[in-house]
């Protein structure tokens, strides 16, 4: 039975890919318990009583369709079933092309909880945020649908509006949000140099993801003047919901020279699968920070944990989603599928983090922003400005710089300012390049 292997936050994405494993065709097994028999023999009068005295007719195949969707939903949060429509756009995503809003979502207490907006897209552009719970579409509560029924309501034409009722915390009333739908076009990572520093910023582990990574890796440090001119790297995994298991191992391998990535789990013992590192490190050895939040989700999880557990790198940030199991997408007859929880995974140490997250190495919140009205503050006197010797009047100048190491030193200041610029637009991000930046320092005085 051929299997692709993914690794997916659970629930369902409305315009973003879904962690599985997609397995061969299902094939019906006999059951020794006859009570079994009894309970279909019960939906079967159910469903004949259903068809011929409901009080309007009912699409027979409609009905059927909400009872193995209600079964598999019965179980965790992350079974379900996919009609053929939905198996196309799950198979079109792994792509890393689709329609959509551009966010990741599960249901919590009856409403639609937000795991994470994916960078550029509709979503992330109208303010949408990780933790966000969506009551309304269109003016319609949500309440009382399952997910797949409340995502249909938020898929539309490219180009169409849509208005979502958001409640978050720390908001006391719901606000409206106007979002405009479009095609989502992933580029998986992207990579920049923050002075002496690469920035890989994953969004979703899809077919694209590492070559994407490893190009964008190299493309940085060609940049930076070669890996010598490199002081670390910064692994950029928020809000990153999660996408293909073999994607996650690849990177996780990218960091890694042997041990093991991750093993999974489940119910039968021959089912258990170890995954480990081949000899190979992108980065050479140079340190490296991952960045997680409540929006990294089982495959960034899976990178994380192996990193951690290897001591390759630095966590920062704050604990991540904890989606911990395996799905495997079964193909049905009727060109349909279904998503079924099938394994654990667990990080090289042997723990699991199901429903637990990962927890950072050091705990960095990402401060709230600062209102509108902030900006129009007034400018700091001249009085409240913090002056050196350089300022006093007549100060005498310094004998032992040249005009060129002046000018050098000059350089390395505004450089520094600018990275200091970065904490206002992306305080953990800043704090992730700084302790590189230790690192580095470190390194040279040894």
């Amino acid at each position: 039975m051929r299997k692709f292997l993914m690794a997916a936050l659970g629930g369902t994405v409305a315009g973003v890919v879904l962690t599985t494993q997609v397995a061969g065709p299902l094939v019906a097994q006999e059951t020794d318990k006859p009570n079994v028999y009894e309970q279909l023999d019960l939906f079967g009068d159910i469903f004949e009583r259903i068809r011929s005295q409901y009080v309007e007719p009912v699409d027979e195949g409609k009905l059927i369709e909400a009872a193995i969707n209600g079964m598999l939903t019965s179980l965790d949060p992350h079974s379900s079933y996919l009609a053929p429509d939905a198996f196309d756009d799950m198979r079109v995503q792994t792509r890393g092309e689709f329609g959509g809003l551009g966010i990741e979502v599960t249901q919590e207490e009856g409403f639609i909880k937000v795991v994470s907006p994916m960078d550029g897209t509709p979503a992330a552009e109208a303010g949408i945020q990780a933790g966000d719970f969506i009551t309304h579409v269109d003016g319609e509560s949500v309440l009382g649908l399952t997910l797949d029924q409340a995502v249909d309501k938020m898929r539309g034409p490219v180009g169409s509006e849509i208005v979502v009722t958001v409640a978050r915390e720390g908001v006391e009333e719901p606000f409206d949000v106007s979002i405009i739908r479009d095609t989502i076009k992933l580029t998986a990572a992207k990579g920049r140099l923050e002075g002496h520093t690469v920035v890989l910023r994953v969004t979703t582990f899809n077919d694209q993801t590492y070559d994407n990574m490893a190009e964008a890796l190299k493309k940085s440090v060609d940049e930076a003047g070669g890996m010598e001119k490199v002081n670390g790297f910064v692994l950029d995994l928020r809000n990153n919901p999660g996408g293909l298991l073999t994607q996650a191992i690849k990177v996780s391998d990218a960091f890694l020279d042997k041990g093991e990535i991750v093993s999974t789990r489940g119910r039968n013992p021959q089912d258990s699968e170890r995954l480990n590192a081949e000899p190979g490190d992108l980065a050479e050895g140079k340190p490296v920070v991952v960045l997680i939040n409540g929006g990294s989700a089982s495959a960034s999880e899976i990178v994380t944990g192996a990193l951690q557990d290897h001591r390759r790198a630095i966590v920062v940030g704050t604990k991540s989603f904890g989606k911990g199991s395996v799905q495997t997408v079964i193909p049905l007859r009727g060109e349909g599928a279904m998503r079924l929880t099938t394994a654990r995974y667990y990080t090289p140490s042997g723990r699991s983090i199901q429903a637990l997250g990962i927890a950072p190495d050091i705990v960095v919140e990402q401060p709230k922003p600062k209102p509108a009205d902030a900006a129009a503050a007034e400018p700091e006197s001249a009085a409240s400005r913090s002056r050196s010797e350089a300022d006093l009047r007549g100060a005498i100048t310094n004998d032992t710089m040249s005009e060129d190491e002046k000018r050098v030193w000059e350089e390395e200041q505004s450089k520094a300012e600018e990275a200091a610029k970065l904490r206002e637009d992306d305080y953990q991000l800043a704090y992730a390049i700084d302790i590189l930046k230790g690192l580095s320092a470190i390194a040279v005085a040894e």
